[in-house]
């Protein structure tokens, strides 16, 4: 925890001598380093955790998995682009299926596989091919069309841009009938009704449904922030912040907020906390807090939320104070492991 302290105080410099240490350093310090890039977050990293999947050590490997599923929603083109250059290359095995999910996970993967379609070796275009049509991201849809007159991923393209239709034309007529719904009562039931309709799309409806957050209907903006929460994609993690910061519709922040917490990305903590003295967010700012997988990133605001544990709301205080444990508990790990090295000095 202070070495990763330092390094995140330490700046470009420090991500420089991690990303050193990656390629240069001994089995145990690469797994610590991917584990500290991890936390660190900064995409300029990715490439270098790429390099790792190749190695023999699967200690190694797997620490770098780990690293880069928890950075997906930061790692840019390069890094997606490094990972896809695998696949062609990857036998089937537990290592294709670390890479295929990894791909899958990375929003920015789907250029570099659209781009793969027109690799000359027929592997690489199938690969890339049955790569997309699990993905079923409409982004794809452009690179399926060109890739038709391949007579080696024609059947492919073919099946998935059906698939990508009729993806399409579910979620728009299912929004269209929700907006012509009148009656306050009646259009929250038929929101519901949507959600759980259309919910067992799953991630191809992620990219679309982002799109609906911008809908003039609040309603529509509801039940795609919803639907997306609940999938909890983290491409959905800017546009949710966006929706969250600027939305005028109350309701709308509240899925936003809820959805957002769902995810348990730690991107919008600065959203969050600036939600706590708004009444109708309150809750679920301190619900969306206390869901964030790295709890360390709320270390400097940890007397905010000892002040908060006797909040009269009994939700904010059982969430704050949940959040205050957690912190809690790292810091006495920290002086234990201070102790223990001051011993052995």
């Amino acid at each position: 925890m202070r070495a990763t302290a330092a390094c995140v105080a330490g700046g470009p410099r420090s991500v420089q001598a991690l990303m050193d240490a990656l390629r240069t350093g001994p089995t145990e310090l690469k797994k610590e380093a991917a584990a500290m890039l991890a936390r660190i977050k900064d995409p300029r990293a990715g490439v270098a955790l790429v390099e790792l999947l190749e190695l023999d050590e699967d200690a190694v490997r797997n620490a770098a998995a780990a690293a880069l599923e928890q950075m997906a929603g930061v790692l840019d083109v390069d890094t997606a682009r490094a990972l896809v250059a695998l696949l062609p290359h990857t036998p089937e095995g537990p290592t294709r299926q670390v890479l295929t999910h990894l791909i899958g996970a990375i929003p920015t993967a789907v250029l570099p596989l659209c781009d793969l379609l027109k690799h000359p070796n027929v592997e690489a275009q199938i690969a890339a091919a049955l790569m997309l049509d699990q993905l079923l991201d409409p982004r794809s849809i452009d690179a399926f069309i060109d890739a038709m007159g391949q007579p080696a991923v024609r059947e492919i393209a073919v099946g998935t841009l059906k698939k990508l239709s009729a993806i399409r034309e579910r979620i728009d007529a299912t929004f269209n009938v929700l907006r012509d719904i009148e009656g306050a009562s009646e259009r929250e039931e038929a929101r519901m009704a949507t959600v759980i309709d259309l919910l067992g799309i799953g991630r191809p409806s992620v990219e679309i449904l982002i799109e609906y957050l911008e809908d003039d209907d609040w309603l529509v903006r509801e039940a795609a922030a919803d639907l997306l929460g609940k999938i909890g994609d983290v491409r959905a993690v800017i546009p949710l912040m966006k929706r969250l910061e600027r939305d005028k519709d109350t309701g709308v922040k509240e899925l936003a907020i809820k959805a957002l917490g769902l995810i348990g990305d730690s991107r919008p903590t600065q959203l969050y906390l600036d939600a706590i003295p708004i009444r109708p967010l309150r809750v679920y700012a301190m619900e969306a807090l206390a869901k964030i997988k790295d709890v360390g990133v709320l270390r400097p605001y940890k007397d905010i939320f000892d002040q908060l544990r006797t909040d009269r709301d009994g939700l904010v205080a059982y969430n704050a104070g949940l959040i205050a444990d957690k912190l809690e508990a790292i810091m006495a790990m920290e002086n234990q492991t201070q102790e223990e090295d001051s011993e052995h000095d």
